[in-house]
């Protein structure tokens, strides 16, 4: 029922539930490993040269993307940081970025253009950070994509595919809000996120929705993207124990909350192509409303129907 590999960057598309608490300098990315050979680690930080002129940026380029909200206050327009969608630490399991710079350049339908990896970035700050483009020439862009370069070692195209991405439902169960309301509290969301999604940091608890979160141009503000990220990812003490239903029910119950608005929407797809699960503010109003009729989106399946 479920598809893979919706890209989703680094600082895109939502910063959707919790990232690691902690981190070290030496870094484990990548989805719940099968075994120990599965993990994936990143380039230890601490061994690079202190003369090589890189060095430098490819550090501040780690702060920057663990911390963005704090170091870039005027580009950043909420309360997350690349981390909270693409979380480091030993026991992360949120998306990982080791291997995406061999994703670029590449051709983005929703911009029908191609991107680079600074073009990426920037699509990052202006949807999931809901702030402004960095200068191409910039420290901080030159900074972040050394960094995104100095992760990204030694890993092949085929081993990047495995480890990026977001694994979204190709098919999505008809969602209760009311059900997923019941679960942001039963399974343990608001010990991350706090009762009322503002959440509890960037990185251990990130806002689900509110002026703090992603803008409804991100692309976890797709209702299968969002459903695919919690049944992938959550809860984190225990990820990958929700069903379909379940993650579909959580995800509805986040993104029928007021959030940003992206004020481009009318800039995407314009060659056609636009998802059709995308929840737009008026979607929003009728969710609230109890007015929403959820079987509307070609990827919503009746309750009665779907099989997994």
């Amino acid at each position: 029922m479920r598809k893979g590999k919706s890209l989703v960057f680094l600082l895109l598309v939502f910063a959707l539930l919790a990232a690691a608490c902690s981190r070290s300098e030496s870094e484990t990315w990548g989805g719940t490993p099968k075994s120990p050979d599965d993990v994936v680690t990143a380039p230890d930080t601490l061994d690079l040269d202190p003369e090589d002129p890189e060095t430098a940026y490819i550090k501040y380029g780690k702060e920057i993307y663990t911390d963005t909200a704090t170091v870039l206050p005027e580009e950043t327009g909420n309360e997350l940081s690349c981390a909270s969608c693409h979380a480091t630490g030993d026991s992360s399991t949120t998306i990982s970025l080791i291997g995406a710079t061999n994703n670029y350049p590449a051709w983005r339908p929703r911009e029908d253009t191609i991107f680079t990896m600074e073009d990426r970035i920037n699509g990052c700050m202006k949807r999931s950070m809901n702030g402004d483009e960095l200068d191409f020439e910039s420290k901080e862009m030159r900074a972040l994509s050394a960094y995104m370069k100095h992760i990204s070692e030694g890993v092949d195209e085929e081993e990047s595919d495995e480890l990026t991405g977001n694994d979204a439902f190709e098919e999505v169960p008809e969602p209760d809000v009311d059900r997923g309301e019941e679960l942001f509290e039963s399974k343990s969301c608001v010990n991350c996120h706090a009762t009322d999604g503002s959440g509890k940091g960037m990185t251990s608890g990130p806002a689900l929705w509110g002026d703090g979160s992603f803008n409804d141009g991100a692309g976890m503000n797709r209702l299968s993207d969002a459903a695919g990220f919690i049944k992938d990812n959550m809860p984190k003490s225990d990820p990958g124990t929700l069903n379909d239903q379940e993650a579909a029910d959580l995800a509805a119950y986040v993104l029928m909350h007021d959030r940003p608005v992206w004020e481009n929407h009318d800039q995407d797809w314009k060659d056609g192509g636009r998802p059709t699960d995308i929840i737009t503010q008026d979607r929003r109003d009728a969710i609230q409303e109890g007015t929403f009729d959820w079987t509307e989106l070609d990827n919503v399946i009746p309750k009665e129907e779907y099989k997994k």
